[in-house]
């Protein structure tokens, strides 16, 4: 209806409400025949008619939106109402000398619910016809949390038209709540009991509703609302909400990365900003998953300048583009694409750019197919380190921070192994270098490139099964963001040869987080299926994080451990790399593995001592 349409119609309306309350204000009290009828009938009538359209318009009584009245509305209707009545008892006192205080009463009554009742009528309607209507085509939505948060949902998706859910009911741990109704809606007891009153209620959806739980008491609903089997969202943060980022309605689907059940690391912004500002950064394997959010959580300190370093094309354009939509001003983005292979290539860019901090994110980390080209691996993960972090020991770069494994940890596969081996060439420059050295190792990356999780995706849009090696296996998960702010963290934290090592809290079993994957797509197990193809080559039935050995008890930062992991000395760790390229495959698997577990470390070095005494 037009807004002309919907005005007039109102007018009349009012019109016809405030005329004949003044009637039968009266002849509820008075007799017909009484001698003032017609005098008061007149004045009342006249004053009325013009007091009630002019306040009307005043408190904006034709242009509201009366199917979403509420208790304002009410109280304009009030005062528009209350204040005519006033002016009518005037307009008697001026022109009759009396004032009839019980018919205005009983008119002033019957004015507040007839008015009232038009106006609300039309949100009646709505909600009993319309909205009745429209009820068969939305899902029924469990809202969690029965608090401020969860009315404000409820609110909203009953307000809404056009959103796909409608709510049904509230779970709540607060037993005073039980049994009660919030806006027209049951609330049920008891959080752990979500699976029975999904079921029982025949919900579709779930949003969660709680944004200032904490980490481990979201992760917990989350985690119960997910085995349900029905789609899953969540109410943003309450930091988010309070400092405007995002609204109550930016309601957001749960992701995996939301059931790892850790707190996220939280950086020192003031020693990080101290590092990186109007500094210049090199940023290795900077097209990949962690380089690549490196570079963004780089640019958040605004560097002078930052160097994208990688040997793939399309991967360094990608990142080149995506950072140049929102570089700070004063920053200057270069692009580089280079080999860390090239050991003269490296060294001549750090001569030209002399940067202050290098983040060495360049390797090739899938264990398989190392397994099955041990010797990429060494000429990657291995020499490619040593010409970074020589290079920079040579032009004295002030901080060099290796990404590093939890698979260099006892290793017994090539990748693990050669890693470990990379920690070992960054922990021999430490000993002598100015450049401050050190190595951060975490878990896998939730969303990385070869990681599980979009393999789990993959093998879904296919229609299953997923393929899972074994129901046993755990492992370490933390996502992109952690790992990249825990890099970015080492780097003001060493003062030489460290291993840094995220708390990530407890593994997780590749059979569950298959699962979780599978519901979080809108499955269910049943339907896609998982499959156990048995452990690959070179993987392990679980991560560690350190060895025994290089536990030291404490964080040297909320979240942050530091290793005690011991290199082999500087004459045996020249002697295996002077010897790799001349070792065919086997040797160099049996090598590598053997030293970064501390093996064969003695027969090594005596036949080192053979070749000596032959020379």
């Amino acid at each position: 209806m037009s807004l002309r349409k919907r005005m007039s119609t109102l007018i009349v309306v009012d019109s016809v409400i405030v005329l004949f309350s003044i009637y039968i204000g009266y002849f509820f009290l008075y007799p017909i025949d009484n001698p003032f009828a017609s005098s008061y009938l007149f004045v009342s009538s006249l004053s009325i008619f013009m007091a009630h359209h002019a306040f009307a318009f005043y408190y904006g009584l034709y242009k509201k939106v009366w199917e979403y009245a509420s208790i304002r509305e009410l109280v304009s209707i009030a005062l528009a109402v209350s204040f005519s009545i006033l002016v009518v008892a005037a307009a008697q006192l001026v022109f009759t000398g009396n004032v009839m205080i019980r018919a205005l009463l009983i008119t002033w009554m019957l004015h507040i619910l007839l008015i009232g009742g038009s106006r609300l009528s039309w949100r009646v309607i709505r909600d009993t016809f319309i909205q009745s209507s429209k009820r068969l085509n939305k899902k029924r939505t469990l809202i969690v949390g029965a608090g401020s948060a969860g009315m404000m949902v409820a609110r909203q998706l009953l307000k809404n038209h056009d959103t796909p859910l409608y709510p049904v009911a509230f779970v709540d741990d607060d037993k005073n709540k039980a049994g009660l109704e919030i806006l027209g809606l049951s609330v049920l007891y008891d959080t752990k009991q979500i699976k029975e009153h999904v079921a029982n209620n025949e919900i579709e959806q779930i949003i969660i509703a709680v944004p200032s739980a904490d980490k481990s008491t979201l992760t917990v609903l989350k985690q119960l609302s997910v085995d349900t089997g029905v789609k899953v969202q969540a109410m943003p943060l309450i930091e988010d909400l309070l400092t405007g980022k995002v609204s109550v309605s930016d309601i957001k689907d749960v992701k995996i990365e939301d059931l790892l059940g850790r707190e996220e690391v939280q950086l020192d912004l003031n020693a990080i900003s101290e590092k990186l500002t109007d500094k210049t950064i090199l940023v290795t394997g900077a097209g990949g998953s962690i380089g690549s959010e490196i570079c963004r959580q780089v640019m958040r300190f605004n560097p002078k300048q930052l160097l994208l370093l990688g040997h793939g094309e399309n991967s360094i354009y990608l990142i080149d583009m995506e950072l140049r939509e929102k570089v700070p001003q004063g920053t200057e983005i270069i692009p580089v694409i280079a080999d860390v292979q090239d050991r003269e290539r490296i060294f001549a860019i750090m001569e030209e750019y002399k940067p202050d901090v290098i983040y060495h994110a360049a390797a090739h980390k899938h264990v398989p197919l190392m397994e099955a080209n041990p010797l990429e691996a060494v000429k990657n993960n291995i020499y490619g380190t040593k010409n970074v972090a020589e290079a920079a020991d040579t032009f004295g770069i002030g901080y060099f921070v290796l990404v590093s494994t939890d698979k260099a940890v006892n290793p017994p596969n090539v990748m693990g192994a050669t890693k470990r081996f990379a920690e070992m060439i960054v922990q021999n420059l430490a000993k002598t270098s100015k450049t401050k050295f050190a190595a951060v190792r975490f878990g896998n990356v939730l969303g990385s490139r070869g990681s599980v999780v979009p393999l789990f995706k993959k093998q879904i849009a296919a229609g299953g099964p997923i393929t899972v090696t074994d129901p046993q296996m755990t492992r370490y998960f933390m996502t992109i963001p952690e790992a990249s702010r825990l890099v970015i963290q080492a780097g003001t934290l060493a003062k030489g040869g460290e291993v840094f090592v995220l708390d990530m809290g407890e593994p997780v079993k590749i059979v569950d987080l298959a699962k979780n994957v599978i519901q979080l797509s809108g499955c269910s197990v049943e339907e896609i299926g998982i499959k156990f193809a048995g452990i690959r080559p070179g993987e392990k039935m679980y991560e560690e994080l350190l060895d025994p050995a290089e536990i030291q008890e404490g964080f040297v930062f909320p979240k942050i451990h530091i290793g005690r992991a011991t290199p082999i000395v500087a004459s045996e760790l020249n002697y295996v790399l002077e010897k790799l390229p001349t070792m065919d495959e086997g040797q160099v698997k049996a090598v590598l593995v053997g030293l970064a577990n501390r093996k064969n470390v003695g027969s090594l070095m005596e036949r080192k001592k053979k070749e000596v005494l032959t020379t």
